[in-house]
């Protein structure tokens, strides 16, 4: 898979959203755990080695350690993950447990409601938060999220672009806490269906009462 990388990382790029405070994971384990509400068909992942092996790094916080399922970078450190959610979603907090001798990523950009971001559009498209890694090989580590920007979130963009001096990146487990809102799709039209009552033009003096209303 070839993508271009002309896109420079330099001085200019602010990391005003950097989170030096952790929490420990393992105090909520599936509390909160957005894995159900993840839509698992449409995820996707530009610039891994093999197509599809996104999809195993997401799976229940106890099954976190199993290493048989990961996603590895090609052809750099760099990977581009898009994870789309079956409803509104609240982000909370995330986790990320990655590899040894440098593969684990080192910093990670978000960006929420973005469908088609790649390679090229990436770094011209300033991310909702830039936060700063630390090597997690148990999930022990929660990065808290600006709850206020993640409060609607559809979709969620995961860019990592660099990790501890491995030349590709490999990750084991991504895990997503926050609050799920099941969209009321069927309500909303059951409510439209409603609109035209033939019985609203029963009485001609309502609608002079509404317009004086």
């Amino acid at each position: 898979m070839s993508h271009g990388h002309g896109h420079g990382h330099g001085g200019h790029c602010s990391h005003e959203h950097k989170h030096e405070h952790k929490h420990d994971a393992s105090d909520q384990g599936e509390t909160y755990s957005l894995f159900k509400n993840i839509n698992m068909d449409l995820i996707s992942c530009l610039n891994e080695v093999q197509k599809g092996s996104i999809k195993g790094v997401f799976k229940p916080y106890d099954q976190r350690l199993d290493k048989t399922k990961y996603v590895e970078s090609s052809s750099d450190q760099e990977l581009l993950i898009y994870i789309p959610f079956a409803g509104e979603v609240k982000l909370k907090s995330f986790c990320i447990i990655g590899d040894g001798n440098g593969a684990s990523p080192s910093k990670v950009k978000l960006f929420i409601n973005k469908d088609d971001i790649d390679f090229d559009s990436v770094s011209d498209i300033k991310p909702v938060q830039e936060i700063e890694l630390s090597e997690d090989f148990k999930g022990e580590i929660d990065y808290p999220v600006n709850v206020v920007k993640f409060a609607r979130v559809h979709s969620l963009v995961m860019y990592i672009p660099s990790n501890f001096g491995a030349d590709t990146t490999k990750i084991f487990y991504i895990g997503l806490k926050g609050i799920f809102t099941q969209m009321k799709r069927e309500a909303i039209s059951f409510v439209y269906e409603l609109r035209p009552n033939p019985a609203t033009n029963k009485n001609p003096t309502t609608d002079t009462t509404n317009k004086s209303i």
